[in-house]
């Protein structure tokens, strides 16, 4: 192949050839485009060569240094913030917490990245505790098992970091956000090429109050993924991306997946509970789905209901959609939303159309949990 130097001779001493073949191969830059240096270092121009009908402004790229991307990405911060705050970061790729949000990257060349190949959970922070954090790491650990990525670290020493890393942020309410990833080394399908497994850790504040009010959801039509991929929490969340975004587009909250076998599964990234006629608590088999931490706890804790007479009994099975429609409650059960009543299912009305009394009830009982819950559910903070 020729190099762009031999077909443009004028650029050779201002565009190394290796490189300009390198983007042509990397499909970077179309080979009907020319690249050339301005004046002063530091800056490329890409121009669309003059055989084009299409007309193409002419801009300036910049070459950055460190520093100077480091400025613009706390600028890209300042000026796109949103409800979240990152106030710390752990990187096993730098050994240490960060707390500047521009300093809160990952590399390229990460197989999480390019290739999804890594795991993730998140636990809750309560007025300084940390929530079913040990339930958590257990299903991280049991995920990156069933994804063959070995573990940077042992189990206590991840369990340690991230316990630091929330003391290092001062965050007393939020969520600690952490990934087990297949590490960088390059972009390759196979991660045999990696250096070694990575883990990162994120602390978020988000001082959106739990919302308590019943929300609408739909069948969702992406297929559900398989088993084997549904029941591990990795960041392949592309199915999950576009059954919320189904939803939204239809004016509802979450869209509802259904197993092969044509059973209730769970939501994007929440599972799903029923109150039968019978007052039975109603919750779809967790063997093809994601075993949730929350949801777990809301069986343990709603067996209180059942003592006291208000639930008949709890039960763990396969739920048909004419079940699950006829039912007179549904909720959505997960970290990020705690219990959430439905009170529509594809325009069809639960129950009396209204936030249910039992749903409502388990909501408080979790958030008690969280506040004054046992040693085995809330892990202190030392700040």
């Amino acid at each position: 192949m020729a190099s762009l130097s031999a077909t443009y001779p004028k650029y050779k001493s201002n565009f190394p050839a290796r490189y300009a073949d390198q983007l042509y191969d990397l499909c970077l830059v179309p080979r009907n485009h020319s690249l050339m240096k301005k004046g002063s270092p530091g800056y490329l121009r890409i121009v669309r060569s003059s055989n084009q009908t299409e007309s193409m402004k002419l801009t300036d790229i910049p070459l950055l240094s460190c520093l100077e991307a480091i400025e613009r990405l706390k600028q890209n911060r300042e000026n796109n913030r949103g409800k979240q705050q990152f106030l710390a970061m752990y990187s096993s790729i730098f050994g240490g917490i960060v707390t500047d949000e521009a300093a809160m990257v990952i590399p390229m060349d990460d197989h999480m990245v390019h290739r999804g190949h890594g795991v993730f959970d998140t636990a809750a922070i309560m007025n300084g505790h940390l929530y079913e954090l040990d339930q958590h790491v257990d299903r991280i650990l049991r995920s990156a098992t069933m994804s063959k990525i070995a573990l940077p670290i042992g189990r206590e020493t991840i369990r340690s970091i991230l316990i630091q890393t929330v003391s290092a942020s001062r965050c007393m309410n939020g969520s600690l956000r952490y990934w087990i990833s297949a590490g960088p080394g390059d972009f390759q399908l196979s991660p045999s090429g990696c250096h070694q497994p990575a883990l990162y850790a994120v602390v978020i504040e988000d001082k959106s109050p739990f919302d308590s009010r019943g929300i609408k959801v739909v069948t969702s039509s992406i297929p559900i993924k398989p088993p084997q991929f549904a029941t591990v929490k990795s960041v392949n969340y592309l199915p999950n991306v576009l059954s919320k975004m189904e939803a939204e587009e239809q004016g509802a909250f979450a869209a509802i997946w259904l197993d092969t076998d044509g059973f209730i599964a769970e939501g994007p990234n929440m599972n799903v509970a029923f109150v039968t006629k019978k007052k039975e608590l109603l919750m779809p088999r967790f063997n093809k789905i994601l075993s949730g931490c929350t949801a777990k706890r809301v069986l343990t804790l709603a067996e209180e209901l059942v003592r006291q007479g208000t639930l008949h009994r709890i039960r763990v099975d396969n739920v048909s959609v004419d079940e699950g429609k006829s039912a007179d409650e549904m909720m959505l059960i997960g970290s990020g939303i705690l219990v959430r009543p439905v009170i529509q299912w594809d325009g069809q009305v639960i129950g009396d159309g209204k936030e249910g009394p039992i749903s409502k009830t388990l909501l408080n009982f979790i958030l008690e949990d969280m506040k004054s819950g046992p040693s085995s559910v809330r892990v202190p903070v030392p700040y």
